[in-house]
């Protein structure tokens, strides 16, 4: 893939994650303090600034209570 490809990846990994939380009703502060990740982190994540592991990945779905796929499922 291009690097321009990479970055929409993330952009829209990052809006879907933040779309999720909203929906879920945690703000970034409390979603962080659920999944033990600093919230200046979860930030970068929602605005596509951050290639994270799979394991923040686990992380996040756990802590939203969500199949970790629902935060690969954005539309095109």
């Amino acid at each position: 893939m291009k690097a321009g490809d990479d970055q929409e990846i993330l952009r829209k990994f990052g809006d879907n994650l933040k779309r999720i939380r909203k929906r879920k009703g945690f703000s970034l502060r409390a979603l962080s303090y659920e999944c033990s990740i600093d919230f200046s982190d979860i930030g970068k994540i929602e605005r596509g600034q951050t290639n994270i592991t799979l394991l923040t990945i686990m992380q996040l779905a756990k802590a939203l209570e969500i199949p970790a796929e629902d935060l690969f499922k954005w539309e095109n």
